[in-house]
């Protein structure tokens, strides 16, 4: 989970102070690069929930899918699809870790480091991690592969250090199957195959209404 933050129309609340959102969420965009690659996905959502705003979660991911990361284009076409204030899906955004405010790599390995897994290791394996893609938190790989992000908590305390890269856990780590994994994603992405994601599990959900 990020930071507390709490969104208002007109402002940012953050536990370090108040910003002014500014034109943030009022500008009308004509984008509508969702409607035009999800078409079907969008219509079989909304016919799952009674209120449309349900089917925001969903929607982002596609939206995320698409832009590349929570961008303000993003949010402004999926507030539009469901009708809402821009603000909210902004909120949203702010408030799950598994949507990004920045272009992001084609893997986020998102390391789990709250106290339990910091005392298993997860402080030193997050150093270790960045050291050998030579990135810092935050960052993403020249290729564009890897991202390394910190995250609190994945409900696997036990099995630290652990990662989540792309809603798959990988337990039990160390600096070998960490070599592993990435030697592995490598391939994978030279390859051109991945498991089945996300986006691809939305789209078969939308499509059985």
């Amino acid at each position: 989970m990020k930071p507390f933050t709490i969104y208002t129309s007109q402002f940012i609340i953050h536990n370090c102070g108040l910003s002014a959102l500014g034109n943030y969420a009022i500008e009308a965009l004509e984008i509508a690069l969702i409607r035009e690659k999800y078409p079907a996905e969008i219509e079989g959502l909304l016919k799952r929930y009674p209120y449309k705003k349900s089917a925001v979660l969903p929607l982002m991911h596609l939206a995320q899918h698409v832009y590349g990361y929570m961008s303000k284009e993003a949010m402004h076409e999926v507030a539009e699809i469901l009708d809402l204030d821009p603000t909210h899906i902004l909120s949203l955004a702010g408030f799950y870790s598994l949507f990004y405010e920045e272009k992001v790599g084609k893997y986020v390995l998102e390391i789990c480091n709250d106290l339990a897994c910091a005392l298993c290791g997860a402080e030193e394996f997050v150093q270790m991690a960045c050291d050998k893609l030579g990135i810092g938190l935050d960052e993403t790989t020249e290729d564009g592969l890897f991202t390394i992000k910190t995250v609190m908590c994945l409900a696997a305390c036990d099995r630290a250090p652990m990662l989540q890269c792309n809603l798959k856990f990988h337990e039990n780590l160390n600096e070998a199957k960490f070599d592993q994994l990435i030697t592995h994603l490598r391939r994978e992405a030279t390859a051109g195959s991945s498991e089945m994601g996300v986006v691809e599990r939305i789209s078969a959900y939308a499509k059985q209404a």
